[in-house]
């Protein structure tokens, strides 16, 4: 079969015309419905599931008796494919056709996990009243209620707590829990409903110490971290394995709004230390370049000149992470190259064109 034909049927397929593909199939052979297409191994009825076309999901499994349970290269049968695209009436002919309900595909995801992507409450309750099991687990260790409160769709949350009260306890291989998810994404009425409904306790931890106020402020959602605050009782001081705490988070991740609810709201010391090396906001913003974060902490109250307990300042961290425009700014704030505890000045970091260029152009490196 040639390669302009095979095209003309996967694209009949996606726009769901029956009649042609019926023509076409006629002349062709029914054993094109084995057939797989692509890099990806999709067979017809991965393209008519996808595409939500029951007609022909029909056509292809009564007439030409397609697998229900075939899989591509990912291992995604047509039903993977109905409930990622929220298509009901194929989800709900596929289980009739006895497709298995929590079949897996790449990453041991179901088509449970697909369908929460999309926050189609329907296909959810389709799956769950054929026994889909929300609390199986994917290679990650996510469950579908871990990605229903990424989505952050709150009937989808409410009814998947009332088919399975106790879901909401799980964690993922790293130790995040659903409400680490829902704060990260900023996903405010889940949290609310988690925190209400749910029996959390202030600061659990993942596997790297962060709690779901660090992953709220730290991704710039105040308003999730305030209510955290209020009614989790959450502590804006506490520490990651790093020692890193969210004031520290905040300038990696260069949130100005978040840093001033920190220091200005919640009176977050600006110059408070990481333990370890003892660094501060000042040294984490130099390191990633962000000079807008930079500017926001001085004006705050940061200390320009202080040092780790390495001897380095903001200077020798911006160089570190080869930030020209950041160690630009900072020789022209008074910050002058100096030596660290093992004698190294911030120019000898420099390795890009620019970062060098920085230093030749400033009047100010000089010690």
């Amino acid at each position: 079969m040639d390669e302009n034909t095979l095209k003309l049927l996967v694209k009949l397929t996606q726009e769901g015309r029956l009649s042609c593909l019926e023509k076409q199939i006629k002349l062709l052979g029914s054993s094109v419905i084995s057939e797989h297409f692509g890099r990806s191994g999709d067979t017809l009825l991965h393209y008519a599931a996808r595409h939500g076309h029951l007609d022909v999901v029909e056509y292809f499994i009564k007439q030409l008796g397609a697998n229900v349970e075939v899989y591509n290269n990912d291992y995604k049968r047509p039903l993977h494919e109905a409930a990622s695209m929220g298509h009901k009436e194929c989800v709900n002919y596929l289980l009739r056709e006895r497709a298995v309900v929590d079949s897996l595909k790449k990453a041991d995801w179901t088509p449970l996990m697909m369908a929460c992507t999309r926050r189609n409450l329907d296909v959810i309750q389709e799956l769950l009243s054929h026994g889909a099991d929300p609390g199986l687990r994917n290679k990650d260790g996510w469950n579908s209620f871990h990605i229903a409160c990424r989505e952050g769709d709150p009937l989808v949350i409410e009814h998947l707590l009332l088919a399975a009260p106790d879901i909401w306890r799980t964690k993922s291989k790293t130790g995040r829990t659903p409400l680490h998810t829902a704060a990260m994404h900023g996903c405010e009425e889940v949290v609310r409903i988690l925190l209400e409904r749910c029996g959390y306790t202030p600061d659990d931890t993942d596997s790297c110490g962060v709690t779901p106020f660090m992953d709220a402020v730290r991704n710039g959602h105040v308003s999730v971290a305030r209510l955290l605050l209020e009614k989790h009782q959450a502590s804006p001081l506490a520490a990651d394995v790093l020692g890193a705490q969210p004031v520290h988070q905040v300038a990696v991740t260069g949130h100005l709004e978040a840093l001033r609810f920190l220091v200005q709201e919640l009176g977050v010391d600006v110059n408070q230390r990481a333990t370890g090396i003892q660094l501060t906001a000042l040294h984490y913003a130099a390191k990633e370049g962000h000079t807008s974060m930079i500017k926001t902490l001085l004006e705050l109250g940061a200390d320009l000149f202080v040092q780790d307990t390495k001897g380095r300042t903001a200077l020798h961290m911006a160089c570190i992470g080869q930030h020209a425009e950041a160690v630009r700014m900072l020789l022209m704030l008074g910050l002058k190259d100096s030596e660290d505890a093992c004698g190294t000045r911030a120019q000898q970091l420099a390795r890009k064109p620019a970062v060098v260029e920085a230093f030749t152009c400033s009047p100010t490196v000089s010690s």
